[in-house]
């Protein structure tokens, strides 16, 4: 596995423990629409939220939340709408941003509630 693939695994599997320790329920990791992923699928209360896990290994060349692009957030509105339809769920939902540098093995972990609602 190239090294990107392993750090972006290893932020996902950060990820879901972190959001498990803030007490969401994890419906889906990983899931696909067409070209669309989102990593994490989440539920908090009512709410659904996309996640969308950016990991870096350092923040030299910026914040890994900055590198979450305008069509990055477009297909996931896209691929969140249809999993919302197959689920039955037309009430809310949210677009997060869990942002993680690993800095000398101890992630720096921020999460972006909100961060993105891309019109669709």
């Amino acid at each position: 596995m190239a090294k990107h693939n392993e750090i972006g695994q290893l932020g996902e599997e950060m990820a879901i423990k972190f959001l498990k320790a803030k007490g969401y329920e994890i419906l889906e990791t990983n899931w696909r629409f067409k070209k669309a992923e989102i990593d994490v699928i989440g539920k908090q209360e009512e709410t659904i939220v996309f996640f969308e896990v950016k990991t870096r290994s350092t923040d030299y060349f910026g914040q890994p939340e900055e590198f979450v692009t305008p069509q990055k957030e477009a297909m996931m509105a896209d691929a969140a709408g249809v999993y919302c339809e197959e689920i039955g769920h037309d009430w809310a939902i949210r677009f997060d941003i869990i942002a993680i540098v690993l800095k000398k093995n101890e992630p720096i972990i921020n999460h972006f509630e909100d961060a993105f609602f891309p019109s669709v």
